[in-house]
C-alpha cells in the first residue's frame, strides 16, 4: 500500500465458516486493498494483514501487548516493524456499549463507539434463539463511530445485512491524512475481531 489517499468506502467482507477470521478488503473501486487473517491458538492475539489472500506481501502485523486481557492494547506495526498506532478497549465499560480509543503513542487522538446501545442488546438476545439466531446478523446491523478529541466525526463502520457473511462498510466523513486513515482503518479492523469474539 503506498502513502496515498484511500479510496473510501472501503468494504469488508467475512468468511462467517473459516475457522480462523479472515477479512478481504476493497476500496471504492473494488481494488483488493488487504487481506486479514487471525492467527489461531495464540497466547498473544495477532493478527496479519496481507496485500491480498495470497499471503505472499506482508503489510501489518496487529498484535497485543499481554496475554489474552479484556483491556490489552493493541499495537499497530507496518512491515519494517515500525509503530504505527495502538488501540485499547474501555474495559467494563465495553459490556454495555463497545468503545475503544485510539492511540499517537500515549496520547489519545480518536475514540471508536458503538452508535446504539439496543442494537447491540437486541442482537444479543435475538442471536441465542435457536434457528431465528441466524437471522440476527440480518435484521440487526451494528455501526461504529470515530471521533476526534474534538467530537468531530471523522469515520463509520456500519454492518450491512448478509446472511452468508459479514459485511461491513467503511465511509470517511471528515478530512483526513493518509496516515489517520491508515491508523483508523486498521483500529478499526481490530475492533471488528473483538467484537466478533465478544458476540
Amino acid at each position: 500500500m503506498t502513502s496515498r489517499q484511500l479510496q473510501f468506502p472501503l468494504t469488508l467482507r467475512m468468511k462467517l465458516i473459516a475457522l480462523a477470521p479472515q477479512f478481504f478488503v476493497e476500496d471504492a473501486n473494488q481494488q483488493p486493498v488487504a487481506y486479514i487473517k487471525q492467527k489461531l491458538f495464540k497466547l498473544k492475539e495477532a493478527i496479519n494483514i496481507f496485500a491480498d489472500e495470497t499471503q505472499k506481501e506482508i503489510l501489518y502485523t496487529i498484535a497485543a501487548d499481554r496475554i489474552i486481557d479484556f483491556s490489552a492494547r493493541y499495537n499497530i506495526k507496518n512491515a519494517p516493524g515500525l509503530m504505527l498506532g495502538s488501540v485499547k478497549r474501555h474495559g467494563m465499560r465495553s459490556l454495555w456499549r463497545a468503545q475503544y480509543d485510539v492511540y499517537q503513542g500515549e496520547r489519545v487522538v480518536f475514540t471508536i463507539s458503538e452508535e446504539s446501545v439496543l442494537t447491540r442488546f437486541f442482537d444479543n438476545i435475538f442471536s441465542q434463539i435457536p434457528l431465528l439466531g441466524a437471522l440476527s446478523g440480518y435484521i440487526f446491523q451494528p455501526s461504529y463511530i470515530v471521533k476526534r478529541e474534538s467530537g468531530e466525526g471523522v469515520m463509520r463502520l456500519s454492518k450491512q445485512p448478509a446472511l452468508w457473511e459479514g459485511v461491513f462498510k467503511m465511509e470517511q466523513l471528515s478530512t483526513l491524512s493518509y496516515a489517520e486513515q491508515e491508523s483508523l482503518m486498521l483500529s478499526l479492523f481490530m475492533t471488528v475481531l473483538l467484537e466478533r469474539q465478544s458476540g
